[in-house]
């Protein structure tokens, strides 16, 4: 039996170890096969799996139930006795199996945990710069990367983004600097790592209903914080995360650096007028500023708003902690383009924009796209999460010209405009597939529109109950707006 405590290093004796890999997403997958390099004794369970997934298993020796054999707590999982579940961070904790391990006394890690502990694979031992926030991680997480490779230091972002962990870890050549995406179900799980930097960009209600209430996910998200080496950057329009930082157990010589929309103070990164300007990482932090880029550079990447400041600043911060030089970050600026479905102009005729932000799946994404517009037809619905948007409705229901309502879960939303926007006009579209849904919605909002205003995707809610996910929703409704106004990319 493998003891966890001495399997510290890629290069420690992995062999006698017995680990379950719960869960076959692509996070899980890249465990179950690094599980495998490392000669681990490992056994896969997964309800739901693709079948070339499965097949690759089969190749590398790694067994696995799926289907009805991997519900509850399997009889082969009790007798293989594992001393460490791999969990899928998706899979709630009252789980049955998870609820097993934690009464056997079984650790549970996610991928994040174990490629901590395989970091030094190769002799360039990364530095980890972690995010997270409920809105903005993923632009932030590229962006900073960029700003990072750009200053000379190789980096790569990965975590909950797109490219798992630990096959960030298993690069032959190595990285100097890991951008780490976390999400609160990753950060739930997680154990102790060591980030050299780490933000926290906003926080606001979502996956209520995974974490079971508010503070609990706020708690895991100020989890980002602990052990923290070099700095923690806050958001300091958002109390909650400065909060956050004070809270945490950082090592000695960390500081707090805030990143903002107005003028920064000492050791805050933010905004003169139209310059992004840096106060925290010069000596003379008390009476100068450096420039690092201006707003016309902000929008060489897209739609100039609110929301893309913050997450520039905030990796701006980040960058600056590793030393990176001012020029480099604005070169990195001047050359990013963001993702596609984040706050995208996606159509354009007679004076009206089509702004998809199918990114927006919670209320406090959707409340930064409704922030950056004066007049909009708004395109909103879905899974909702738990969550109320009646507060969303009211806070901006004068800079509404209608409300198209889209999504399976319409009464929620269809209320919250009855009680607090009854002056906004309101469609419900009835259609249930998602090409249908869009066509039909495009066609509702386009007859409200007039010149300079926006019809904005931003649902403020999640995607799966009418859509693939939040790029095929974005997709339907950028063909179907481009169909319209006889744009030849529809």
């Amino acid at each position: 039996m493998a003891d966890l405590d001495l399997l510290t290093s890629w290069h420690s004796d992995w062999k006698e170890l017995r680990a379950v890999v719960f869960g076959l997403g692509v996070s899980g997958f890249s465990a179950a096969d690094t599980l495998a390099e490392l000669g681990a004794k490992t056994l896969v369970v997964a309800e739901k799996a693709e079948t070339d997934l499965l097949d690759i298993l089969d190749v590398i020796g790694v067994p696995h139930l799926t289907g009805d054999e991997a519900t509850g707590v399997p009889a082969s999982v009790v007798e293989f006795d594992p001393q460490v579940i791999i969990v899928s961070p998706g899979i709630k904790p009252e789980n049955a199996l998870l609820t097993w391990a934690t009464e056997r006394g079984v650790a549970v890690w996610v991928d994040i945990d174990l490629a901590w502990r395989l970091r030094d694979k190769t002799e360039r031992l990364a530095h980890w710069f972690t995010v997270t926030g409920t809105n903005g991680k993923t632009t932030t997480v590229q962006l900073l990367t960029a700003m990072l490779n750009q200053g000379g230091i190789k980096a790569e972002a990965c975590g909950n983004i797109g490219k798992p962990i630990l096959d960030a870890i298993r690069d032959p050549e190595g990285f100097d600097a890991l951008v780490v995406e976390l999400s609160s179900f990753q950060l739930h799980y997680l154990g102790t790592i060591f980030p050299f930097s780490s933000a926290v960009l906003n926080l606001a209600d979502d996956h209520l209903d995974w974490h079971g209430g508010f503070e609990a996910y706020k708690a895991a998200k100020g989890k980002v914080y602990e052990n923290t080496v070099a700095a923690c950057v806050y958001n300091v329009m958002d109390k909650s995360t400065e909060s956050m930082v004070e809270d945490a157990d950082v090592v000695e010589g960390a500081r707090a650096i805030g990143f903002t929309l107005g003028i920064p103070t000492r050791s805050q990164v933010g905004f003169v007028e139209d310059i992004l300007c840096d106060r925290a990482f010069l000596d003379d932090r008390a009476n100068n500023a450096i420039e690092i880029a201006t707003l016309e550079d902000l929008a060489e990447i897209g739609v100039l708003t609110p929301h893309l400041m913050a997450n520039t600043a905030a990796a701006a911060a980040m960058a600056r902690s590793a030393g990176v030089d001012p020029a480099d970050i604005r070169a990195a600026i001047r050359n990013f383009k963001l993702d596609a479905h984040r706050i995208e102009l996606v159509a354009e005729a007679n004076g009206i924009r089509w702004i998809d932000d199918s990114k927006a799946t919670n209320p406090h994404a959707a409340d930064a796209s409704l922030a950056s517009f004066e007049r909009v037809v708004w395109v909103v619905g879905g899974l909702l999460k738990g969550v109320d948007i009646s507060s969303l409705v009211k806070k901006y229901q004068s800079k509404l010209v209608a409300a198209i309502v889209i999504g399976k879960e319409r009464s929620e939303v269809l209320n919250a405009f009855a009680t607090n926007a009854p002056n906004v006009p309101v469609v419900e579209v009835l259609a249930e597939s998602g090409e249908q849904v869009m066509i039909e919605a495009v066609a509702a909002a386009h007859g409200f529109a007039s010149a300079e205003d926006v019809i904005l995707l931003a649902p403020a809610a999640a995607s799966m109950d009418q859509f693939k996910d939040y790029a095929d929703r974005g997709n339907s409704f950028a063909h179907a707006a481009r169909a319209l106004i006889g744009d030849s990319r529809g």
